[in-house]
This record gives structure tokens, sequence and C-alpha cells, in this order.
């Protein structure tokens, strides 16, 4: 049955009503309404309208949201006869959900509140690949639709509903297919009369119906879908960013690229590329010269440049220098910087190497990342098609409406259909990024870096390969610049390492701060002495007139062509200095060497090219064997030292090495100091026939070697710290009858056999640090004896025929037990020097004035109360050369203080 449309059948008897107590009945029309309104009368204009407009206001309403007036009979609220009975209707209107209400920024979710999730240090950049960047792209867009859908969803989302007058049969066929659009006339004439079904419906009713339907008709994908949109793009942006705010991550990466842009800003970076650039265009045949830099980079510090000068080192070093270069010097600033940065880069690689977190995790997120897409491409197309314009809904409402089944519009099913196969396009692309990227971590060997191509192009053959997180960073470096790798790889190079520091030590170490440090040595020679020195100043061969040079602790000698400018160089030391020689500058050694010198831990150290050095006089060496070799003791040939005079060795050896004996003919002076280790065969010793000097220095020996007597040219022998107890072999010295300087001193002697009265060529005698308690008087027979040392000893008395040593100049008594002295001691008209400090003298005789050459005398530490007035008559005695306590000397008489004062 068809009815006419007209307002609801319950305002039909409100107007009954309203008719009964004298209610004016006629209502204004729609038009008259709009003209009203137009005047900007809307009160009047909604209080006349009354009930004829049941949806006014309600349009944008959310569903479900509805003000507590609004749910009254729909008479209106009771006692409201005196009033308006139009007013509640108007009131109804007023109340505004929270959806409806506008944001001050104009939209319900700014974008600016994901702003956080998308936060970045611009300097990670680098480790960003290409289709990491696109990837970010793709989530930006991806959560510019889930915003734009939430906002809608908050905003404007809704349905509407009208009840189903289809059979209950023909529900399961095609529901509310009837009211789909069946297409609108082109042109529209008058105003004509609408027909239609009446539902006899009220607007609270509708509402109801709308909210109820929009909870339990509306499949949960078409609610939800903008804000699942946005919590899958906030999952992936997490999913990419992860590693970088991972605490055990990001502090590597972090570390990683601020050393990586120190070092592409760096002078020093620019400058060792330019210089192989420059040799590489030179050639060969320029080696020598130097090469070329950039001045206005060098000369500004790493961190200050502008973006300008940022671009200009980038493309610097691969410019070829076609012009001659000009040297420029690092400031002393950029270099300790540089120097820095190469510490920095040592410790940073050491670290990173150890593991591969960084690996593992970037793989680890990509993997996830992969899983979401596959899991968001799957539900989003299968439940993409619940998104739909017209759905059916059935609720048990009779009771209330009258109505049980409805068919409902969902306003925005259009639009969010179209938002949702544009997401997942955007999926599918951002999933093939992430499958090439797992494509890209197992394709390649991740875990380790070369740079084979690098050692190529610039030369520095020493750069060392890297693996785990170090490669793997390097690998993304690569994605984004090759260039930073090839820069970085700078500060993996020892040799640029070692050029840097010889610009520092050149820097630092100029010509007239060198000449400040020249002095003589013992033998005579102006030496030039360095210390601990990172590298070999080379400024060091502009001075010419070093004839010593002496180096220590300095790492990694390489002699340039300018050593050739010491023309006067005639001594060279190198205490655990190695250092390597050109061939070309041996010959210039060769001719101009007379001393060398070569400390270090192991004696198979030594450079072998010392051992050619033709025109050497003198060779000092001094290092251990290993173990193994230290019974054999081998050492290099010395056949080509032809005019070796003095060999010094400093070892553990076993035995003496048998290459002494090629120098044989012509060694004069061997000193084998051997650190306590046991020396046992020295047969070989009795071939050096023309030596003159031996010092077997702690060789623990414990009895004088037999091989010693064979030498007839020896003139002074040395054993000292040995073990020796016995001197009994004293009577074969007989047969070296040059000698003149016996040491048996720091050994363990308790007495001299009396047979050293045999030895009367001897004129040195030290005995001193043993435990000897007497002299025998034998001992007054060496007549040739100058200097006798027997301090540090326990003796308590001296034999009187000690003053039979006419020629005796020298005498060490201190540090023994003596209380008295002979008088025939006072004979000995030539000493020079008597010492007996730390003794037990009570009295010092008056017959001391006898030794008119007395020039030093030492009486510390004994027992005298005075010193005899006879000591003026040593006329050589001054005031420096008697050492005795204050008060004693302030004892003597005052004119013989002034004499003893006098110049």
């Amino acid at each position: 049955m068809t009815h006419r449309v007209g307002p609801p059948l319950f305002l039909d008897k409100r107007r009954a009503h309203q008719g009964k107590v004298g209610y004016d009945h006629s209502l204004p029309s729609t038009p008259e309404i709009a003209r009203r309104l137009e005047r900007g009368r809307p009160g009047r204009a909604c209080r006349e309208a009354g009930p004829s407009r049941p949806g006014a206001g309600r349009d944008r309403a959310a569903p479900g949201l509805l003000s507590p007036p609004a749910l009254t009979h729909p008479r209106g609220p009771p006692g409201n006869s005196a009033g308006d009975p139009a007013a509640p209707l108007c009131r109804f209107q007023e109340p505004r959900s929270w959806a409806q209400r506008p944001s001050r920024n104009g939209s319900m979710i700014p974008v600016a509140e994901f702003k956080q999730f998308t936060e970045q240090q611009p300097a990670f950049k680098v480790l960003k690949p290409w289709w990491d960047v696109l990837a970010e792209y793709l989530t930006v867009a991806m959560l510019m639709i889930g915003v734009f859908g939430c906002t809608l969803q908050v905003t404007q989302d809704k349905i509407i509903c009208l009840p189903n007058h289809e059979p209950q049969e023909n529900l399961s066929e095609a529901p509310c297919q009837q009211l789909l659009p069946r297409g609108v006339p082109e042109q529209m004439g008058a105003l004509q009369e609408v027909k239609g079904l009446k539902n006899n419906l009220d607007l609270q009713q509708y509402s109801f119906i709308n909210q109820l339907c929009y909870e339990t008709a509306l499949h949960w994908y078409a609610k939800y879908f903008p804000y699942l949109v946005v919590i899958h793009t906030l999952i992936f942006m997490v999913c990419t960013s992860f590693w970088f705010k991972f605490p055990g991550t990001s502090s590597k990466i972090e570390h990683f690229i601020s050393i990586l842009g120190k070092c592409f800003d760096s002078p020093w970076t620019t400058r060792a590329l330019s210089e192989v650039s420059g040799e590489n265009q030179k050639g060969p045949a320029a080696a020598g010269r130097p090469t070329a830099t950039i001045a206005a980079t060098a000369g500004a510090g790493p961190g200050k440049a502008g973006e300008g000068e940022k671009e200009k080192v980038l493309v610097e070093p691969e410019k070829v220098v076609t012009e001659p270069p000009v040297v420029t010097l690092l400031d002393k600033k950029e270099g300790e910087q540089a120097k820095a940065l190469f510490e920095k880069v040592k410790k940073f690689r050491v670290h990173v190497e150890e593991g591969d977190i960084l690996y593992t995790m970037y793989i680890r997120q990509t993997v996830l990342k992969v899983c979401k897409f596959l899991a968001i491409l799957v539900y989003n197309l299968v439940y993409v098609e619940k998104i739909s314009f017209l759905v059916a809904c059935r609720v048990e409402t009779s009771e209330v409406t009258g109505y049980a089944s409805f068919c409902c519009n969902h306003t925005k099913a259009h639009l969010f259909s179209k938002l949702a196969f544009c997401y997942i396009s955007f999926v599918c692309i951002y999933g093939l990024t992430c499958i090439y990227t797992l494509y890209w971590l197992f394709h390649r060997p991740l875990k380790e870096y070369s740079f084979r191509s690098v050692r190529e192009e610039t030369g520095m053959g020493d750069i060392p390969d890297v693996k785990n997180d170090f490669a793997f960073m390097l690998h993304l470096i690569d994605q984004y610049d090759s260039l930073y790798s090839k820069r970085f790889a700078v500060f993996l190079s020892e040799v640029s390492e070692s050029r840097l520091k010889q610009l520092n030590l050149n820097h630092e170490w100029t010509p007239e701060k060198l000449r400040q440090k020249l002095q003589r040595n013992a033998g005579g020679r102006l030496e030039l002495a360095l210390c601990m020195l990172p590298g070999l100043p080379d400024t060091v061969f502009e001075l010419s007139e070093v004839e010593s040079l002496r180096l220590e602790a300095i790492c990694d000698i390489t002699f340039p062509p300018g050593l050739s400018q010491l023309v006067h160089l005639q001594e060279l030391s190198l205490l655990h200095s190695p250092a390597r020689l050109p061939f070309s500058l041996q010959v210039f050694l060769r001719d101009h060497l007379k001393v060398m010198r070569v400390k270090c831990e192991e004696l198979r150290e030594v450079p072998l090219w010392v051992f050619g050095l033709r025109s050497l006089e003198e060779l000092h060496l001094e290092g251990l064997f290993p173990q193994e070799l230290a019974r054999a003791a081998t050492l290099e040939s010395l056949r080509e030292l032809k005019q070796l005079k003095v060999l010094s060795l400093r070892s553990n050896a076993g035995k003496v090495p048998a290459s002494v004996t090629d120098v044989a003919g012509h060694l004069q002076r061997l000193s084998l100091h051997n650190d306590g280790a046991r020396l046992v065969a020295l047969n070989s010793l009795k071939k050096l026939v023309a030596l003159r000097e031996l010092e077997l220095v702690a060789c623990g020996l414990e009895r004088i070697p037999h091989a010693v007597f064979s030498l007839g040219a020896l003139q002074e022998l040395d054993l000292k710290d040995n073990h020796l107890r016995s001197i009994e072999e004293i009577l074969s010295f007989q047969h070296c009858r040059k000698l003149v300087t016996l040491r048996l001193w720091h050994n363990q002697i308790a007495y001299v056999p009396e047979h050293v009265r045999k030895l009367k060529s001897l004129e040195q005698l030290y005995l001193s640090y043993n435990k000897l308690e007497t002299l025998p008087s034998q001992l007054g027979l060496c007549s040739g004896l100058r200097l006798l040392d027997v301090s540090h000893n326990g003796l308590h008395s001296l034999p009187p025929e000690v003053g039979l040593l006419q020629n005796l100049q020298h005498l060490a008594l201190s540090y023994n037990a003596l209380d008295a002295l002979p008088d025939e001691l006072f004979f000995c008209r030539k000493l020079r020097t008597l010492l007996l400090g730390d003794n037990q003298l009570t009295q010092l005789s008056p017959q001391v004035g006898a030794l008119r050459a007395l020039s030093r005398l030492e009486l510390k530490g004994n027992r005298l109360e005075m010193l005899p007035e006879e000591l003026g008559n040593c006329g050589g005695l001054k005031k420096a050369g008697l050492l005795v306590e204050d008060a004693l000397y302030q004892s003597l008489p005052a004119e013989v203080r002034d004499k003893m004062e006098e110049e």
C-alpha cells in the first residue's frame, strides 16, 4: 500500500493535540524556512519549523552519540505545555559529540604526532642503502593513507539504515539490492511530490538503528581498516630503524659514523690520496719528488669546512695532477688530530671485528619485515571485499520500531576501498624491497670486506681486509657512496700512518732544534742522540756536521736517500731501533762508518747489512740467542769485516761464536758479556793471536780459562762478575809477558797466592768486591804495580812490604776493617790517590806528610779524632781532594786550611 510522503504519525497526533489547546496548526513550508534562514533568523525558523525537520542538525552526528533529551517520549518532555512545543526538538540539535568537534589543527590526528617514529640522526643516512630509503618513503605514504583514513573514520564515517520491506525469503539472495540507484532523469522539472514507502519511524529510532547496525552488521575490517594501516606502518618503521636505537648496536653505529665523518673531512685524507694521485701521474721516475696536496683543504681543520668545501673534498682525490706539485705542511693541530684518528680507527677495528651483532640484527629485522609483509598482504586481499557500499542488517527491534531487517548504506565505503587498494599496492612494493634486501644479504659474503680495488687505486698495498660488523658497515657505506670507504681506508694503512708521523716529526723537529741536542760523546765525536720518537725526522739529514748518530727506541726506521748528506758520519747506534737500509745507501755506509752499535731483543734481529760494512772498526752487538740456539751461539759471518778491531757481544751464548775466528787475524779487543749464563767452550780464543784486550764478564767462570794463557799479545784481562774462588792459575800469567792490567773484581776470591810475585810487568790489579782478609807479603815484589784496588773486602791489616811498591800511584783500601796503617806505606812517594774511607782507623800517622804528590785523600767513615798538621806538607792536596768530616777538617791549624784552600 502506498502512502504520501509526510511527517511521521506521531507528529500528526502532536498537531492534533496542539490544536486542542489553541496553537496555530499551520506550519511553514520548506521554502519558507530556507528564506528565513537566509534572513539570519535561525532561531525563529527552528521554532516555526517544529517537528517538520526531523533530520535537521543530525547529518554529521556520530552513530550512537545522542543527547539524553532526544530519547524522551515522542510527545516531548512532560511539563512543557507552557512553552513552545517545538523547543525540545530544537534543543535536540545543540549537543555535539566529540567526533563532531573540529580539531584546532584542522584534523583529528596530526601527522606531527608520528614524527618521533621517523626521526633519526642525519648522519645515519650513510648506512641507508637505496632500498631502505625507498622503504622509508613508502612507509610515509602508507602512514598518510592511515592518518587520512582515521580522520575520515572519526569525523565523517557512518551508515544510514532504512527498513527492508522485502519478503524474508528473498533476503539471502540479494539483500538490499532494491535500493541500488536505477538512474536519474537528465532534466528535473518543477518540484514534484516524491512518493515512497511510509515507515512511520522517529528520528531517534533511526539513530538507534544506525548505531546498532554499525556495531553489529558492519564488518570489522571496514570499521578498523585505517587504524590497521597506521599500526602496521608504525611496525614497519620500528623494524626499519630498530638497529639504530638498540643499545648494543646504536653505540657502535654512532662511534663508526663519528669516526667516518672525521676521516672523510680530515685534511690528511686529501693529502694522502693526492700524493698517491701525483705519484701515479708522474710515474716511477719521479718517485723521489714532492707530491701535490690541496692547500685549501689542508689549511682547514676537520669539521670546520662548509658544504662547498666538503663537496670539494669529495672531488679532489679523483683529480689528476698535471702541474708541478706544491708541498704544503699540515699545521700542528691538524697533524695531532689525524694522529688521534689513526689510534681511534685501530681501537674501533679491534672492538667491532670481534662480533657480528650489527649484521645479525639487520638480518632479523629484515626477516621480520618480510613476514609482516606476507601476513598483511594475505589478510588484506581476503578482507578488502568486505568494504561494501550496502550492508544488510537484521536486529531484533521489532517491538520498538516495528522492523527487524534493515538495509544500510556505508557512506565512506567507496573511498575506503580505493584507499585499501592503494595501500595494498604500496605494501607490495615495500615487500619487494624487503625480499631484495634478503637476496642482497645472503647472496654476498657481507662479513668480509676487501680493499683490493682501493689498494690498486691508491698504491697503499698494506691496507688490510676487514671482517664481521666492520665489513658489513663498509658494504652499506658502498651502497651510499664508495668514496667514503676509500677515504676511510687511508686510516687503516700503516704506510699512511708512517707518512703522517714523518710529516709531524719534520714539523716538530726543525734543524735548529736538532742542533741544540748536539754534544760530544765519550769517543770525542759530535753526536746527535734521539730517543723514543715515533720515527726519524728527515731534518736530521740536514745536519751535515754530525759525526755520530744515536737512535734509541725508534720503531721501523727506513733510512732515506738523504742519509748520504751526512758526509762526516762515522758512528751509528741503533738501540732497540730496527732499521732498513736501501741497497744504494749500503755503499755510503760501507765507506764512511767506523763504529756500529746494535741493541735488540734477539741477535737474529740484527740487520744483515751490518755484517757487510767493510770499513767497520768497532762492532757492538747486544741481544739474546733463542733458548734452542743459545748453546750453538751461531752468529752471522764476519768475513766481510776486514778492518774490524773491536768486537763486543752481550748475550747468553753457551760458547764463543765460531764466526769470531773470521776476524782473528786483526781483532784486538773482544768483550763477551754473558749476563750470568755459563760460557763453556773457550778453546777458540787461542786463535785470537792479535788480541790485546779480553773481557769475559758474567760468564759463570769458576776458574781462569786456560785458553787465556796462550794469548801472547794480551795486555788487559777483565774477569768481572764471575764465580772465581781461587786464582792459583795466576802463575800462568807469566807467559803473558805483555799483561799490564788484571781485573779480578766482583768475584768470591778468598786469598791471593804467593806466586803473584811472578807478575813483574803487572801495572794494574783490581781485587775489589771479593772476600779477602789478608794480602800476601809477596805482593810487594810486583815492582811495576801502579794501581792496587782492594776495596770492599774484609782486610784487617796491610803487610809492611806494601812499602816496596815504589811505583804505586793509586791505592784503594775503602770499605775494609783496617784499624791501623803500617808506616812503610808512606814510603810510596809517588802515591797520588789514597782511599781509606769506611774503615776503623783511630789515627793517621804524621808521616803522611811525606807523600808530596798526594792529591786525593779519603778519610770519611773512620774513628779519627783529629788530623795531623803534617798534611800541610802535601803540596798537591787541596780542600777539594780531602774527603773528611767537617769537624775533622776544622781541627787542622788555620794556616794549613788556608794553604789547602789556595787555588
